[in-house]
Formats: C-alpha cells, sequence, structure tokens
C-alpha cells in the first residue's frame, strides 16, 4: 500500500509538471491550451495586420523586455506569457496567467480580445481541494448529527469548531488564489502593455 501510495504521488506530480511544461511552450496547439479565467477587450489603433506582422520575426516571435509573444498568421493570434527562469528572485505561484490574443481587422485598427489562461492542473487540483474542505465539512458534521451528539452541548461546540476550521480553510483558501491571481494577472498585463507599445510604434521601456 506505501508503495502505491508513493507511486499515486510520483504519477499525479508528474502529470501536473507535464501539463506544465506543456503550458509554457509556445507551439500553436499549446498556445491555446489551458483553462480560460478572464478576458479582456482591447484595440490597438492605427495598426493594420500588415504592420503588426512586420514586428515580429520570420519565426512569428517577438522578445520583450519581460515576456515573450508568438503571432501566429494563419488564425490571427498572439500567444503571451511572461518569462520564466530557473533561479528568479520574484515570487511564483501555483497559478501561472498566459494570454491568446485573437486579432480582427477593423480598417487602420485591430480590434482586440484576451483571454487569461492558467493550466488545466492548477484549476483542477484548487477545484477539487475546495470541494474536499467544503465536503469534509459538511460531512463531519452530519456525522455528528447522525450519532446524536448534536443533542449535548460538547457535541454542539464540536460541530460549530468543524464549520468554523472549514470556513477559515476555505477563506484563507479563497484569499490566496484571489492573491495569486492579482500578481500573476499584474506580470501578465505587463508584457501585454509592452506588446501594445511595440505594435503601436511607441519605445518601450525596460
Amino acid at each position: 500500500m506505501i508503495f502505491a501510495g508513493f507511486f499515486a504521488a510520483a504519477l499525479c506530480l508528474g502529470l501536473i509538471i507535464g501539463d506544465w511544461f506543456y503550458f509554457v511552450r509556445l507551439t500553436p496547439d499549446a498556445g491555446r491550451y489551458g483553462c480560460g479565467v478572464a478576458r479582456t477587450h482591447d484595440r490597438f489603433t492605427h495598426t493594420t495586420m500588415g504592420q503588426l506582422a512586420e514586428r515580429f520575426d520570420a519565426g512569428g516571435v517577438l522578445a520583450l523586455p519581460h515576456g515573450v509573444a508568438r503571432f501566429y498568421r494563419d488564425v490571427n493570434q498572439i500567444v503571451i506569457r511572461q518569462k520564466y527562469r530557473l533561479f528568479a528572485m520574484g515570487f511564483r505561484t501555483l497559478w501561472p496567467l498566459k494570454g491568446l490574443i485573437s486579432l480582427s481587422p477593423e480598417g487602420d485598427a485591430v480590434a482586440v480580445l484576451c483571454r487569461k489562461i492558467t493550466p488545466w492542473s492548477s484549476a483542477i487540483v484548487t477545484a477539487v481541494w475546495f470541494a474536499v474542505v467544503a465536503v469534509g465539512t459538511v460531512g463531519a458534521v452530519i456525522s455528528l448529527f447522525i450519532e446524536g451528539q448534536m443533542t449535548s452541548a460538547g457535541g454542539t461546540v464540536l460541530a460549530l469548531g468543524i464549520v468554523g476550521l472549514g470556513a477559515v480553510f476555505l477563506l484563507s483558501g479563497a484569499i490566496t488564489v484571489v492573491f495569486a491571481y492579482r500578481l500573476e494577472n499584474a506580470r501578465l498585463m505587463l508584457v501585454y502593455q509592452e506588446l501594445r507599445e511595440v505594435i503601436e510604434g511607441a519605445r518601450v521601456e525596460v
């Protein structure tokens, strides 16, 4: 049983690492891979699709001060993500974001729809964690009720303690996820702003 547990844990960890490695790739399929969590609308003014394409190299790649962008001409999409360094000084969260930008020509401008995407493993682990805490809390209270312990003052206090502990775990988890999203979103939007400045011909400051 212990060996089976270690094997299951190693397999789960391997799947998560593989999911993250595929998530950060800039291939056409990997660029669209992930769980969408938000979207924003924008416009690149005084820019045509031809002028936009000229900003990228022959491989469709554009290096930015804090990230990288890749343009897929056949589908009019750009994928952006921040730079990932092995020994980076910045704090890294378990919910990285990348942007999938869909482009629509509108005369002398380009309409933009940017979808913010996180790895499927991050979304699934988060959902499972919240579900386990919520179901475990409710299940423990129901178990106390079925066993008749709720009729005593001690049982009632125990039930309230379980509910309170579950609420603390859920609240702390929600705060962690919100903080991580705001941090990763700020990093992604910095890369997006750098891309926009390059496309619109402005000077990018490092």
